[in-house]
């Protein structure tokens, strides 16, 4: 249980980078771990709303709207008792996707472990970073055994703190979403699971670590800007191979 309410906001311009069924896999995980969860939809692609509405033991407080309608909807999910409040976000880099990361406690930006998105994550991390919100990413979607996935880790980690827990992609996930359930519904013991309540854990100890007084610095691992990670002759192989795909937006 925290101190106070969490706002953890899932955020990603890439399209299909799993932010939905990350939000709602967690959203339930959290339920699953003792704790009232509210979950916010604001993606106009309504994926987490049609999935809620399929759900059979829905447990959750659930809010589906524009970003507009944030404040409205954090009132309320915390007026309800909510310890946990999980959004999702539309997969662009807007100045309302912003407004919804001014909310958060934390934003997590999952990341497929490829070129494409390596360079499209750079645009989240800017709006995160400007609003001095932590950050977590996810390597999600993942193949078992491939280098990329471990190079893109690498990458990633130059730029913020990367989840100890890489989840793999098996098609369990997009199955369980169709009816409203999750791999941990489906079966709680397979590895899909076990891989959502790590990430959990995880998330959950990041949050409890921000519950506590502490300067920023104390609480997050030192960020390399992207002159500098491109500057550094000491980069490992994989470093250089993935960084300059990571996509920030600078001036030659």
């Amino acid at each position: 249980m925290f101190a106070s309410s969490k706002i953890l906001v899932f955020a990603s311009q890439k399209g299909g980078s799993g932010k939905s069924t990350l939000s709602g896999h967690t959203a339930v995980q959290a339920l699953r771990a003792g704790l009232k969860v509210g979950l916010i939809d604001t993606d106009p692609q309504g994926s987490l709303a049609g999935w809620y509405k399929a759900r059979e033991n829905k447990g959750l407080e659930f809010r589906a709207g524009g970003p507009e309608y944030m404040d409205q909807f954090v009132t309320e999910l915390r007026e309800a008792g909510c310890d946990l409040i999980v959004v999702d976000t539309p997969p662009a880099v807007t100045a309302a996707i912003g407004e919804v990361v001014d909310y958060a406690d934390m934003v997590v930006i999952p990341t497929r472990p490829s070129p494409h998105d390596l360079r499209a994550v750079g645009a989240t991390c800017d709006i995160v970073e400007r609003r001095g919100k932590a950050l977590t990413f996810v390597v999600n979607s993942a193949n078992r055994r491939a280098r990329i996935t471990s190079d893109a880790a690498v990458a990633l980690s130059q730029h913020g703190t990367v989840a100890p827990v890489t989840v793999h992609h098996r098609v369990d996930f997009a199955a369980s979403m169709i009816d409203g359930r999750t791999v941990m519904e489906v079966d709680a013991d397979g590895k899909s699971a076990e891989e959502v309540t790590q990430l959990w854990d995880y998330l959950q100890q990041r949050l409890e670590r921000l519950s506590i007084s502490q300067p920023r610095n104390e609480l997050e691992q030192p960020r390399v800007s992207f002159a500098a990670a491109h500057a550094s002759q000491s980069e490992t192989p994989a470093v250089r191979r993935h960084a300059p795909v990571f996509g920030r937006r600078y001036s030659a």
